[in-house]
């Protein structure tokens, strides 16, 4: 009983929350079903309508805003002793959340989270990918992963693994038909791959050299919104792409793929594994910290 009810309130206060009975349902790992059922369920006992739902929106009403503002300090302070009392635990176990960018997903996929799960098999990693700079704390998560710029200041970090670029490259068959560009002004005559950002909005390629920034508006035959896409069409010639160095190191060794314009990419700052602050981190919490930090120091190693 006790359980239930906890779940009810953080519905309550999710849906307050995130404004939306789906994106709360996500954030608790409920379907919208079982959330609606959880928040009637409350609403019969007290009597009162907590929300305005229409199709398009949901909002507090007086007493659910009343009733939020009352309940959601309180609920807070249970789970902070849940908390603590899990924090005694010698056995990392329970969910750990992760927010990450793909491509930084993709980076430390193998070395850091799937060796993670290896060394405590009673841990579960729910690993989220959006292009979105999201707010951890605000939506649920343990920990984040972005360009070390990125990271919030009011975020402890960890950085993981040395600096990072963006390259220029192409297939040695696309190269051999139509050239090589010298400089970035040169890729106007190619048929480049376009980048479509999270916003909707095309990507202008970014270069510099000797401090000297430039910014090329590139035309091309497709447009994409992800890396392992591009990387298909870079293998099958359909142009020159501008991609994360790491996503195609393994093409560029094995000759697959060639790079141009190399000393117009400058490197930019690393990744980095972020968290809030917290007086009583579960095992797992404290685990998952304590490898990244050793995965930060070998990889710092290697530079």
């Amino acid at each position: 009983m006790m359980r239930q009810r906890l779940v009810e309130l953080d519905a309550v206060l999710a849906i307050a929350r995130r404004r939306s009975f789906r994106a709360a349902a996500l954030d608790l790992e409920m379907s919208t079903t079982a959330l609606s059922n959880a928040v009637g369920k409350l609403e019969r006992q007290l009597g009162v309508r907590l929300f305005n739902r229409t199709t398009r929106s949901v909002s507090l009403t007086d007493a659910g805003r009343d009733f939020a503002e009352r309940v959601g300090p309180a609920l807070q302070d249970i789970h902070d002793a849940m908390n603590a009392a899990r924090s005694q635990q010698e056995i990392p176990s329970g969910t750990l959340r992760i927010n990450a960018f793909a491509t930084a997903a993709r980076e430390i996929l193998s070395p850091l989270i799937l060796k993670f799960l290896k060394l405590y098999p009673q841990v579960q990693i729910d690993l989220v990918t959006e292009g979105r700079l999201v707010d951890v704390v605000a939506e649920g998560f343990d920990f984040g992963v972005r360009s070390r710029d990125l990271v919030p200041s009011d975020m402890i970090a960890v950085p993981l693994g040395p600096a990072r670029r963006n390259v220029v490259v192409g297939s040695p068959a696309y190269f051999q038909t139509h050239g090589k560009p010298l400089v970035p002004p040169d890729l106007l005559h190619h048929a480049c791959l376009r980048i479509r950002l999270p916003n909707g909005a095309p990507y202008r390629w970014q270069f510099e050299k000797n401090g000297q920034p430039a910014q090329i508006d590139v035309a091309g035959p497709i447009t994409l919104d992800e890396a392992s896409l591009s990387r298909i069409a870079l293998l099958e010639g359909a142009g020159i792409g501008y991609v994360m160095e790491s996503d195609v190191r393994d093409d560029l060794e094995a000759g697959r793929l060639e790079m141009v314009l190399e000393d117009w990419t400058p490197q930019f700052a690393p990744l980095a594994l972020y968290y809030p602050g917290r007086r009583h981190p579960s095992a797992a919490f404290k685990a998952f910290i304590d490898l990244a930090r050793r995965f930060s120091k070998e990889s710092s190693g290697r530079k």
